[in-house]
């Protein structure tokens, strides 16, 4: 992979503050999206929650109209691993996974996060899947500091995913061609981030870039994908669950900062 620039895009401090204001945002909404999640409920009903939120903050749908999607949310269920469709046609029921993913554009600024729960009680397999795939996300996260380079979080990831397998006693497979993302004025900046590789690629890691990392798991240890007709939704291959968990960060000095907190 070619590599355009030596290091990752430096946000100011007050800009990181503004990107947390719409970060929030997303938090927020997603909140309120999982709390109205439930038996009966359709993906379509749960996007009109999260427009609802985004729009009484002052704030758009980033999501909204990006390259003709018609959704204020990613709403992915089960074997969707991501970009699933709002619809009145997919209609929850107990033990479903159900993956969110949000965006926020708050003055000028985007706000990306994603999370994965159950309606009602999931098989266990399926919890542990879920639960792995947050804990997946927390380590790599650990890898976004400054003089690290991009592929350190790459590689933070993979062999988390690894590590995740003895820890929660389950075979996982990491969605091959998908990841993460620079994010700030727009949703998609340079660079793309893999979901794994070798460490100490890529461009520099500063203080003050910011990259939104997004683990996208398989349960069963299948890696491949298609994506449906729809042009959008991106299924297993083998109808296998999968999870998503994302949070927008930056590199400070003190750390990594999630820019997109939950209440």
């Amino acid at each position: 992979m070619a590599f355009r620039r030596r290091t990752i895009a430096a946000k100011t401090p007050a800009e990181l503050d503004a990107m947390e204001a719409a970060g929030r945002i997303v938090g927020q909404a997603l909140v309120e999206v999982k709390a109205a999640a439930r038996p009966g409920v359709s993906t379509l009903d749960l996007d009109r929650v999260a427009e609802e939120v985004i729009r009484s903050n002052g704030a758009v749908p980033t999501f909204l109209g990006y390259q003709g999607f018609t959704g204020s949310i990613c709403a992915s269920v089960n074997d969707v691993v991501v970009h699933g469709i709002p619809s009145a046609d997919v209609v929850l029921k107990d033990g479903d996974l159900v993956s969110i993913d949000c965006g926020a554009t708050f003055e000028g600024w985007v706000g990306d996060s994603a999370w994965s729960f159950g309606v009602g009680q999931l098989e266990d397999d399926v919890d542990k899947l879920n639960r792995a795939t947050e804990w997946v996300l927390a380590e790599g996260m650990k890898a976004m500091i400054p003089g690290n380079r991009l592929t350190d979080v790459s590689h933070a990831l993979e062999m988390a995913t690894y590590a995740a397998e003895e820890k929660f006693g389950i075979a996982l497979g990491i969605l091959d061609g998908y990841g993460g993302h620079g994010i700030g004025r727009t949703m998609h900046e340079d660079p793309f981030l893999a979901n794994e590789g070798k460490p100490r690629k890529g461009p520099t890691i500063q203080e003050g870039s910011v990259l939104a990392i997004e683990p996208m798991l398989i349960l069963g240890g299948e890696t491949d994908s298609e994506v449906l007709d729809d042009g959008w939704t991106v299924v297993t291959v083998d109808n296998s669950p999968a999870a998503h968990w994302e949070h927008t960060v930056a590199a400070t000095a003190e750390g990594p900062r999630i820019l997109t907190p939950r209440p």
